[in-house]
């Protein structure tokens, strides 16, 4: 297949378009504050039941994320393997697609009486957008040359930015002007709910575009035998294979602890806000579309900083100010102090998401054909780290009772992950995909 084929790679950055309306809508902002309005009891406590569970209805939130994530953890490598055997990428990737937007869509039906399953239709949303994601990332090498890997990936969770402002935008009006949209004004749990429906549609909907336009078979293959089997040794030939790449290796390392400070942030943000600052509703989402829209401009900045400084020490810069931002964290305390935090959060969090994605695909050997199998240690590392972050952000907020011991801690984790992207930086500079020497001007 020909490579930066325009129709393929607008189609292949409009998926995040499609789906990053889950991360800002359901993730960051409206549905964590729906979540904890409907979970608070009649007498202001914030402690709910689950499956026969007495938990804090924080700390339920974080232990849902995690389930989804260790879920998705288990499922990925063997899913990206039997997917590289069969050239049945695509296939997965729209079976995720549709159980997320799906489950996105169910939670119109989200009150107090349906607290349990809606719940649980959070937790396969969450699967469902984690899970598509992994073979959405690995399309990357196959559809375009190295060169191009930064300002693509950059683009592509640009323009998921965008999108997601556009459809919350809507979303904040019908919320707080309701009768602009024929709902009665003392029905307030009704706005959210169909937020929660419109982000379904609009994932499901636009995914079309990238789907119709996206290639199915890559490499043209003709699966033989039994596709679960032939996927284990599909896997193995892969891990063969990244055992022998220590660049890899260490920016897996490296990515595995700044991950998990970054997503937790990302995740949790909204939550911190309102329970550790008593913010209103109105300013947590108001800052939460700072971040989005400053993203927009950090995630061109960064790839700029990686053409002219190498990926390597681009990331390591954007750890650093992340934390920063934790230190700041620590002692803000005021709505103004938390908007300038968020407008620093959002010049890093596109930069650093994009990066780290395009960097992995430098890392690839050139040779390889399975991307997604390889891809897979990329999001297992992902959601391992989310999963280990939002546990420890948990357990350290119900132990001390304040969230803001718990901020202490994704420092440890920035800092660990800035000591192994340092360990990358004396390495020869990357040549394009060897398969034995990785290069750190990635």
């Amino acid at each position: 297949m020909e490579k930066n084929n325009p129709t393929v790679t607008r189609a292949w950055c409009f998926y995040d378009w499609a789906n990053s309306v889950y991360s800002l809508v359901i993730t960051s902002t409206i549905f964590p504050i729906y979540f904890s309005a409907v979970a608070r009891g009649a007498d202001g406590s914030a402690e709910v039941s689950f499956l026969g569970l007495k938990l804090d209805s924080s700390v339920l939130f974080t232990y849902a994320i995690s389930a989804a994530f260790l879920i998705i953890a288990c499922l990925s490598p063997i899913l990206t393997a039997i997917a590289d055997y069969s050239g049945r990428k695509k296939l997965f990737l729209k079976l995720f697609c549709y159980l997320g937007s799906l489950s996105c869509a169910g939670l119109f039906f989200f009150t107090k009486e349906t607290f349990t399953i809606s719940v649980i239709l959070f937790v396969l949303a969450t699967i469902g957008y984690s899970g598509s994601i992994v073979f959405y990332n690995a399309y990357l090498p196959e559809i375009a040359t190295e060169d191009q890997y930064d300002r693509l990936s950059a683009h592509g969770f640009s323009m998921g930015y965008i999108g997601s402002v556009i459809l919350l935008v809507f979303n904040l009006m019908m919320i707080m002007q309701p009768t602009w949209f024929g709902i009665a004004a003392e029905n307030t749990s009704l706005p959210p709910r169909i937020a929660f429906l419109s982000t379904g549609i609009w994932w499901f909907a636009f995914a079309q575009y990238s789907f119709y336009h996206m290639p199915g078979n890559v490499y043209g293959r003709k699966p033989k035998g039994s596709w679960i089997l032939n996927g284990f040794k599909e896997l193995n030939h892969v891990l063969d294979q990244v055992k022998g790449l220590p660049q890899l290796k260490r920016f897996l390392l490296a990515y595995f602890f700044y991950n998990m400070g970054v997503q937790t942030v990302m995740y949790l943000a909204a939550i911190f806000g309102e329970v550790e600052l008593k913010l209103a509703s109105e300013v947590l989402i108001l800052t939460v579309l700072i971040i989005q829209l400053v993203a927009i401009a950090g995630a061109y900045v960064f790839s700029k900083l990686s053409a002219k400084y190498g990926n390597v020490q681009a990331l390591m810069i954007a750890v650093c100010i992340w934390i920063g931002v934790c230190i700041g964290a620590y002692f803000t305390y005021g709505e103004y102090q938390f908007y300038g935090l968020a407008t620093v959060v959002g010049s890093v969090m596109g930069g650093i998401q994009a990066l780290s994605r395009s960097t992995y695909s430098k890392l690839i050997p050139a040779t390889t054909t399975d991307h997604a199998s390889f891809f897979s240690f990329y999001d297992v590392t992902e959601k391992v780290s989310i999963v280990l972050g939002t546990l420890a952000y948990g357990a350290i907020t119900q132990v001390t009772g304040s969230m803001r011991y718990s901020i202490l801690a994704l420092i440890s984790f920035f800092a660990l992950g800035l000591v192994f992207l340092f360990m990358m930086r004396g390495k020869s500079n990357l040549e394009a995909h060897s398969d034995q020497v990785m290069v750190a001007g990635v």
